[in-house]
């Protein structure tokens, strides 16, 4: 018996060992990979999406110009965001990137290092700036929470990958098969299925860094209400594919809105 006991409990040890507090959060995560792998494997996977699909240009497009200043926006509040609680920054290894890619997917995701794509699928949806900054929020949120990170983590620990020894994970193929089936460009991009508490950290966390950013946080409940009713056709959008149901997002937006209007300074 001992000897079918042994292993659990050096697995169980493994694992809290491997456990972190995410600097946003607080949250304790299972954190097994480092940032700076998680962060060149995405990259990896992030040049392969762009040279597989239309990037826009801001000579074709004046959108690319509101994405790529919502985007740095975002970026600067979470920048203060840190800073405002005494924790330095944690990203400034962050490459950030904004770019707008023509699909009619209703999408927007942002990978591990600061890499965020636009669908401009979107756009008509979001209407304005302000709701954008509450996308971008969002998904930036996932990446600095590093819900992927702990998804991940959790995946290799399911695999039995829960210690390669210092083998970079990018060396090992089932490692690798598995980070390519979160964030592969061979997939559906962006698509990754966070849990619930994810989701709605994510909305808590996103509505504080756009309203940080000059953004009226207010405009979220329609924005939301607005996604809701696209999927109550044919097909739900890609941004919708893992969230929280309706009511239960706008009852917990509702219920944060009075803490983010507390960062929120307009844009002069």
């Amino acid at each position: 018996m001992l000897k079918k006991i042994v292993p659990f409990i050096l697995l169980f040890a493994g694992i809290v060992s491997g456990c972190s507090t995410n600097a946003i959060t607080g949250r304790s995560q299972l954190s097994l990979v480092s940032n700076q792998e998680m962060e060149s494997m995405a990259l990896t996977q992030y040049k392969q999406f762009l040279s597989q699909n239309k990037v826009v240009t801001l000579s074709t497009n004046k959108d690319v110009e509101m994405v790529k200043r919502v985007g740095s926006r975002i970026a600067n509040a979470i920048t203060q965001y840190y800073s405002s609680l005494g924790k330095g920054n944690p990203l400034a290894g962050y490459q950030w990137e904004f770019n707008l890619v023509d699909s009619k997917e209703v999408n927007a995701w942002c990978m591990p290092g600061g890499k965020v794509v636009v669908y401009t699928g979107l756009l008509p949806v979001t209407q304005n700036e302000a709701s954008l900054a509450i996308v971008l929020g969002h998904e930036i949120t996932h990446a600095v929470a590093e819900h992927g990170k702990e998804q991940y983590s959790q995946q290799l620990v399911a695999s039995g990958l829960q210690s390669l020894g210092g083998v970079a994970l990018s060396s090992n193929p089932t490692a690798k098969t598995l980070f390519n089936s979160l964030y592969g460009a061979g997939t559906q991009v962006g698509m990754m299925h966070f849990s619930r508490k994810d989701e709605l950290e994510a909305d808590h966390y996103g509505l504080i860094f756009a309203a940080m950013a000059g953004y009226n946080p207010q405009v979220a409940i329609p924005f939301w209400k607005r996604m809701a009713a696209l999927s109550n056709g044919s097909s739900t959008p890609a941004l919708l594919s893992s969230h929280p149901s309706d009511a239960t997002r706008i009852a917990a937006l509702e219920k944060e809105m009075p803490e983010a209007l507390r960062y929120y300074k307009p844009i002069k």
